[in-house]
């Protein structure tokens, strides 16, 4: 009960300092797809300005850490959400998956999973780019739907339980190998 009581403490206060950072009510909802490509709203920790739209001193420490993410128990409890499976994206991605690529529309969305973790450093990734659009698009995402159609077509259990390891403790881990074993 007092882990409990702490844990909501700290939760309160970084969405106190997140809301006096970026000047808002401290959290940001989004509409993305779900399982059998259903809408819901996602919810994360605000890591933009409300005046300025760019990332806050505190939200580029949230968004590195990914504890901007927090607010997405919310999301596991409503039943929206796993701890374990693909990433929900935006309007125009997973609910355009065909043929056998919807397999992962099949899984609810997690708030970590195998494509996540290869892509930990997606934003500066696309940072590095000249059109991050293009190279989403053509490179990143058509990866991500196959690390995801492999992840639906053979998890486990064990596996969940490493993806959910090397998600809180970053140590290098590398992905294609991971699949390649099994």
């Amino acid at each position: 009960m007092v882990i409990l009581v702490i844990g909501v403490g700290f939760l309160l206060l970084v969405i106190a300092i997140t809301a006096i950072d970026t000047q808002s009510n401290g959290f940001f909802s989004q509409e993305r797809i779900g399982q059998y490509g259903k809408p819901f709203l996602i919810y994360k920790l605000q890591t933009l300005h409300s005046k300025t739209n760019k990332t806050s001193f505190l939200g580029r420490m949230l968004r590195k850490t990914k504890l901007d993410e927090i607010p997405q128990i919310f999301n596991l409890l409503k039943g929206e959400m796993t701890l374990v499976g693909p990433r929900p994206d935006i309007s125009g991605y997973a609910d355009n998956l065909a043929g056998a690529d919807q397999i992962i529309l099949k899984l609810k969305p997690g708030i970590t999973g195998l494509a996540s973790l290869k892509y930990r450093n997606e934003e500066q990734l696309l940072a590095q780019q000249t059109n991050p659009q293009h190279y989403n698009d053509e490179v990143i995402w058509p990866d991500k739907v196959r690390i995801n159609k492999w992840y639906a077509e053979n998890r486990t259990i064990s596996m969940d339980l490493q993806i959910l390891f090397y998600t809180l403790v970053p140590i290098p881990f590398d992905v294609e190998t991971f699949m390649g074993k099994r």
